[in-house]
């Protein structure tokens, strides 16, 4: 995209207030995950240590005080049956669910252009064998595939990175779809049928000619992954073939809250209102950016909708025709 695109495209994102607040939701929740040590330590406290002290053993480990231990020391409470503060636990675990769902989403795209760009602007046999290959990717179920994987990977490997390069490599296959079908439509240009006539390999073809206009397709897609990948990570751990404690991600902690519901209601919303609203502002920003890389999508659908009210309106109330003034009796013509 050239300058001037980019600063329409900031333009436009700007114009949208629920794109610009869900930004701003985003930024803080990145700020608070990647200041969780420093702001653990402001709370003088950490992730992994227990408080014995905190719960209440003669009822199976309820926490002692109101509201799940919320105190001075503790600001969330602390985590039944551990005692481990959960302050502290919700901000490592957003950056556990964050980074995971940004390496998997960068992994998907790596995969799915390579994929897509191979088979669209390659040979047809080469098209024919990336595209069945992307088919049968699409129609594996990746669920049951992670739950298999994760189950011989050693326990020494890192769970974090397992999940990055499960979803990474198991979901690729819509971004591969995109972006084939764009490099069908883009190699018959005449700027790429000029530049293969004179001389440009394949490779470099599509560095110079195709990827630049494949950007905005596959920026937005990548968009629309995260909040998916975020899910899925979630799903993963509630599974409990995840992140492992004492690592915590927010699908973690959820997976052991549920027995926790009537005891201590805010271990179990706490992660679960961090989960919603950061898939809903990744959503919102998600389809912001694609009207905004897409601005033709917004004018079709505004003179649509015109288009529909001056019908609606033209059939709700039919004109009545003009009534000729009636000439009153006796009078002369």
């Amino acid at each position: 995209m050239t300058n001037h695109q980019e600063s329409g495209v900031w333009r436009r994102l700007r114009a949208r207030r629920s794109a610009v607040v869900a930004a701003a939701v985003l930024a803080v929740l990145a700020l608070l995950a990647l200041g969780a040590p420093l702001l653990a330590a402001l709370e003088g406290q950490d992730p992994t240590t227990y408080h014995d002290g905190l719960i209440d053993s003669a009822r199976g480990g309820v926490p002692t005080g109101p509201y799940g231990g919320i105190g001075g020391d503790h600001w969330l409470g602390v985590e039944p049956g551990t005692g481990r503060d959960l302050f502290a636990r919700l901000l490592y675990g957003a950056r556990v669910s964050l980074l995971v769902a940004l390496g998997a989403t960068v992994v998907q795209i790596l995969i799915g252009v390579l994929v897509g760009l191979a088979a669209g602007f390659g040979r047809r046999f080469a098209d024919t064998v990336l595209s069945r290959f992307t088919d049968v990717m699409l129609a594996l179920p990746m669920l049951v595939f992670a739950v298999a994987l994760t189950a011989v990977v050693p326990a020494g490997f890192p769970r974090p990175l397992l999940l990055v390069l499960v979803i990474g490599l198991l979901d690729w296959g819509g971004t591969s779809r995109i972006v084939r079908a764009q490099t069908l439509t883009l190699k018959s240009l005449d700027h790429v049928a000029a530049a293969r006539l004179g001389g440009s390999g394949p490779w470099r073809v599509a560095r110079r000619e195709l990827l630049p206009a494949l950007a905005a397709p596959v920026i937005t897609y990548a968009a629309i992954r995260v909040p998916t990948n975020i899910v899925a990570e979630a799903s993963l751990s509630f599974l409990g073939i995840g992140v492992k404690p004492p690592t915590s991600s927010w699908g973690q902690m959820l997976s052991t809250a549920t027995t926790w519901f009537r005891a201590d209601p805010l271990y179990v919303l706490l992660p679960a209102a961090f989960l919603f609203v950061t898939v809903l502002a990744l959503t919102v920003v998600g389809d912001a950016v694609r009207g905004a890389l897409d601005p033709r999508e917004r004018s079709r659908l505004r003179v649509g909708t015109r288009g529909a009210e001056r019908a609606a309106a033209r059939t709700a109330t039919p004109p009545t025709p003009p009534q000729s003034p009636k000439t009153p009796k006796g009078a002369a013509v």
